[in-house]
């Protein structure tokens, strides 16, 4: 990455706000949840980085600011990053590539987070949107590990840190949200909404099966009653 100016802090600003924009567009930063941030410098590390508690539906001259390896402030400022500034400082050092690191909660997250929290993972596969997260085999699948929701945050970033594979762009974290990355901020913003069709899809397709088995049970129970279809509005 390029050396730390002031030019180049701006600029990331305003990355910073197209992608919240978009993301807020979509409802997923409820009630001011949620974080971003964009590598400025990888030596030393230096990471713009939303501030805490700021309503991320607007864009302000105080929305961001820059924090170093160590989730410090790097220059003097009136904001707080962001309480889980450590779990993105804690990628990037894991993951020297990468650039950008997005944090949402959404209902799919959330549900399927704690559906497969016990195993510690969601296995999908099958599915185009996987192309999506870099992974172009046919009949691919991708094992999105789980960690739990810690209130500690540097215990949190600690788990993040344990299940960290460079090949799956994203963790959850149970009952709370996604983390997702990419090289470059197009990159993350590509895996996030990769993640979150992928999410929505399963939790949609695991509710079509349930209902399919009760008709395949009705229908074993009264075979001799088929089943009719009325037309909108017929009682």
């Amino acid at each position: 990455m390029s050396a730390y100016t002031h030019e180049i802090r701006q600029q990331v600003f305003q990355q910073l706000d197209q992608v919240k924009l978009a993301f807020a567009a979509r409802g997923w930063f409820p009630g001011t949840s949620g974080n971003l941030s964009i590598k400025i410098s990888s030596a030393p590390l230096l990471v713009a980085v939303t501030a805490s508690r700021k309503d991320k539906t607007v864009c302000t001259p105080h929305d961001y600011l820059v924090v170093d390896e160590n989730s410090k402030p790097y220059e003097a400022t009136t904001l707080k990053p962001s309480a889980e500034t450590q779990i993105h400082t804690a990628i990037y050092r894991n993951i020297p590539e990468i650039g950008a690191v997005f944090h949402v909660h959404t209902v799919p997250n959330n549900i399927v987070s704690e559906l497969y929290g016990n195993q510690g993972y969601v296995t999908l596969r099958n599915q185009e949107l996987i192309k999506g997260l870099g992974i172009w085999e046919e009949g691919a699948e991708i094992q999105i590990p789980i960690v739990e929701n810690y209130a500690n945050i540097p215990r949190l970033a600690k788990e993040v840190e344990r299940v960290l594979n460079p090949q799956v762009p994203g963790v959850l974290i149970r009952n709370h949200g996604i983390y997702a990355w990419g090289k470059n901020d197009f990159e993350a913003k590509r895996h996030l909404e990769a993640f979150e069709f992928l999410f929505a899809y399963h939790l949609q397709w695991l509710q079509v099966q349930h209902i399919a088995v009760q008709l395949a049970e009705q229908h074993a129970i009264q075979p001799h009653n088929p089943l009719t279809y009325r037309t909108a509005g017929q009682l």
